[in-house]
């Protein structure tokens, strides 16, 4: 069974994906470092409320988003 970590993680580099963006375009919408970025996609790093935000402006989602179904 995943966890839910890995499975914002998932969804999160899927919107990435989807977005057809790299994990540097993420980054620089985002305004973080794009070491962030590869560390949240393989499960180095969770990141925090305001990094969520960020993510969720960058992919132009709504934050809940991210969190829905788990």
């Amino acid at each position: 069974m995943e966890t839910k970590t890995k499975k914002i993680a998932k969804r999160l580099k899927q919107y990435r994906l989807d977005a057809g963006m790299s994990q540097q375009e993420v980054a620089d919408n985002a305004g973080i470092d794009r070491k962030t970025v590869n560390r949240i996609e393989n499960l180095h790093f969770l990141p925090n409320i305001d990094t969520l935000l960020r993510l969720a402006k960058a992919f132009s989602i709504n934050p809940a988003d991210i969190f829905q179904g788990l």
